[in-house]
């Protein structure tokens, strides 16, 4: 039957920039029970639920369209392991795949669970391999340099909103998702610190200086002078032009307009700017178990990347350490 998206995901950031409306296709009741499982029981966010979504709906119209099946727990490891071939066939990024196989066998331990597939089928379906890269990131000195404006100096809330954006990302490492979903409760300048609602729906708290705090201050002072000026309020901390929550492609804009003025990298993110405050973190000495902490990585591993982006700095240490360097 042709359904929405589910109801639930209304609530996600995503919906900023997104018209679920439009988003239809041929489903039955398993697929509802499925995502009710990936939001509530495995917790994942709305941006995550909806990658899941492009994914199956991808994957539902080839099973469809090759094989005539509409029912995903009739495909065989063989028709499986074709649309990943397809995929590949089509240039796909190894990466892509395998986040699209990942999505897979989510989705059929799930239907094993639940006693609709007996065996397995992703068990006989291998990833393919993919290259390692290293995180691309903005070097101290640049950052300086992008950051180097005196927020004093800014008197309008856009402009000043615009600075603090580059410099929250820097401070903070947090993901685009965690800063528009921000709100003006989950910054506490007493305790210095912001509260963040990260993957999977963990909370976890980030620390903030006093230098930082006397900048968000002055944010929040004009923040309540521009929501006046608009007659409105609202309980994010981060706002648009228009004093609504902030969307997506809006902090993208802003993000790589900034970054473009010291990078000539590939990647102008706002995840450059967190892969720059992990990068600039281990740097200075940080231990790598609380940068985990404070990015909220799951593993360790998921850190450890970037300590390959400080060999730099590692040689640094090895010339002024060693005795015969």
């Amino acid at each position: 039957m042709s359904i929405h998206i589910h109801n639930f995901l209304k609530n996600a950031t995503i919906l900023n920039y997104i018209c679920y409306s439009n988003i239809q296709f041929q489903m039955d009741s398993e697929y509802d029970i499925f995502i009710s499982y990936l939001q509530h029981e495995k917790r994942y966010s709305g941006h995550t639920i909806l990658a899941y979504d492009t994914d199956l709906k991808q994957y539902l119209t080839f099973l469809q369209q090759q094989y005539q099946i509409t029912n995903p727990s009739e495909a065989s490891h063989f028709i499986i392991r074709s649309w990943v071939v397809s995929l590949m066939e089509n240039k796909l990024d190894p990466r892509s795949v395998n986040r699209k196989i990942t999505t897979l066998r989510t989705l059929y331990r799930f239907l094993v669970r639940e006693g609709k597939v007996l065996k397995n089928p992703m068990l006989k379906v291998q990833a393919p391999k993919t290259k390692k890269v290293l995180p691309e990131y903005i070097d101290e000195q640049k950052m300086e340099r992008l950051l180097e404006e005196n927020p004093a100096d800014l008197g309008d809330f856009e402009s000043f909103r615009n600075f603090l954006i580059l410099d929250f990302f820097y401070r903070t490492g947090v993901r685009l998702s965690e800063m528009i979903g921000l709100k003006v409760s989950d910054v506490n300048l007493f305790s210095l610190t912001v509260t963040v609602l990260g993957k999977r729906n963990k909370v976890r708290q980030i620390p903030i200086t006093n230098s930082f705090k006397s900048v968000i201050e002055k944010y929040l002072a004009l923040r309540s002078i521009f929501l006046i000026e608009l007659n409105a309020s609202s309980v994010y901390f981060f706002l648009g032009n228009t004093g609504n929550q902030m969307y997506p492609g809006f902090v993208y804009r802003v993000v790589k307009s900034n970054i473009s003025k010291v990078s000539t990298g590939n990647k102008r993110s706002p995840h450059v700017l967190r892969h720059s405050f992990a990068t600039a973190m281990l740097n200075h000495g940080a231990d790598i178990n609380a940068i985990k902490e404070i990015l909220g990585h799951s593993s360790l591993a998921a850190t450890q990347v970037y300590t390959h982006n400080s060999i730099e700095k590692l040689k640094e240490v090895y010339k002024q350490a060693f005795p015969k360097a």
